[in-house]
């Protein structure tokens, strides 16, 4: 599938998949910012997509980036969404990050989804599982 991008600022740094197969596509920093612990930072990626109705972008944590005690916030773009990707991380340690221009901060996922209608009824069929909640499995 072949998507359009659009460079909104002269620094920023394209997403990118490492490795043949890849599902998320690295998305950098293009500043370098200092976030302690309990501060969250928008890191603006200087670029705007196009893709057809039917599927949408994710913003993902990438694994390092967790490790550091962060994790992301919000994330989802519509396919009619032409503005500039941006993700919102949290600093969830107890120890202050700082982040250099160029660093990987997120991943994107671009991802069929479903477009639901709802449809409002009174009773809603049964299952195994019911109104059970965290726990409902059982601890082992």
């Amino acid at each position: 599938m072949q998507i359009k991008i659009k460079k909104l600022k002269a620094n920023a740094k394209l997403p990118k998949c490492h490795h043949p197969g890849d599902v998320g596509m690295d998305l950098y920093s293009m500043e370098t910012v200092t976030v302690k612990p309990g501060e969250h930072h928008y890191f603006w990626h200087g670029f705007a997509l196009e893709f057809p109705e039917g599927y949408g972008a994710i913003i993902m944590d990438k694994g390092s980036i967790s490790k550091a005690g962060f994790v992301h916030m919000g994330g989802v773009y519509d396919a009619g969404y032409r503005g500039e990707y941006n993700t919102l991380l949290v600093n969830l340690s107890d120890k202050s990050y700082t982040f250099k221009e160029g660093d990987k901060v997120s991943q994107l996922v671009i991802m069929p989804v479903v477009i639901a209608k709802l449809k409002e009824v009174k009773k809603l069929s049964e299952s195994a599982r019911g109104e059970g909640r965290f726990g409902s499995t059982g601890k082992k």
